[in-house]
């Protein structure tokens, strides 16, 4: 890999950064501080000033992965425009299109996906946090979730909670078709998985 220059005083993100483009290539297991230190080109002992073990840089490089994911669900809801079916029909749509970028992120960027779910330990966070730049997929679900509630599409007494049965069945379908025994079907079966599951979502709602 190539090295990358960093301005001085920014050794931290460099390192991020680093770990961005291992973690792509590789997924969690490839970010490591020798490597990511290497690809920054500094020695292994500066990248100690800023994280204290391999788990502090793949702490902060999940993070920014899942803020990668939020940020591609996110541009996929603002797509999303009130057609002829009203605030309803715009609040399934917008359910759908956030699933749809869910599994799109996890079959596109492989690598990143596993990564942004890596991380353990003291330094994982317990409940999502929304960050300015890119909001936190589980939020942006529990958005989508009380928009169909607010429409009405969805009764109120079945809102509690619904955002933990969707994100698994989603997460799953993902991992399935990433590196599961889903990985190798044809694309027309790929997206028949995901229509179906979708639906399944839908109607449980």
């Amino acid at each position: 890999m190539q090295k990358r220059a960093y301005h001085h005083g920014n050794l931290r993100e460099a390192l991020v950064e680093a770990g961005l483009s291992l973690a792509r290539a590789g997924g969690p297991r490839s970010v490591v501080l020798r490597a990511a230190s290497r690809e920054a080109g500094v020695s292994h002992n500066a990248a100690y000033r800023h994280f204290e073990d391999r788990e502090a840089l793949l702490a902060a490089v999940s993070h920014r992965c899942m803020g990668r994911l939020g940020t591609l669900m996110d541009m996929r809801l603002a797509s999303v425009t009130e057609g002829a079916d009203g605030p309803q029909g715009w609040a399934w749509a917008r359910l759908d299109a956030l699933g749809r970028a869910y599994v799109e992120f996890a079959r596109t960027e492989p690598g990143w996906f596993q990564t942004a779910f890596s991380a353990s330990g003291s330094h994982a966070p317990l409940l999502p946090q929304a960050s300015e730049s890119a909001p936190h997929p589980f939020l942006l679900l529990a958005r989508c979730l009380d928009d169909l509630t607010e429409t009405g599409a969805v009764p109120a007494d079945r809102r509690h909670g619904s955002e933990y049965a969707a994100w698994s069945a989603v997460h799953g379908l993902s991992h399935l078709l990433i590196d599961g025994p889903l990985r190798d079907l044809p694309e027309e079966e790929v997206q028949l998985a995901l229509s179906t599951t979708l639906s399944v979502v839908s109607r449980g709602l």
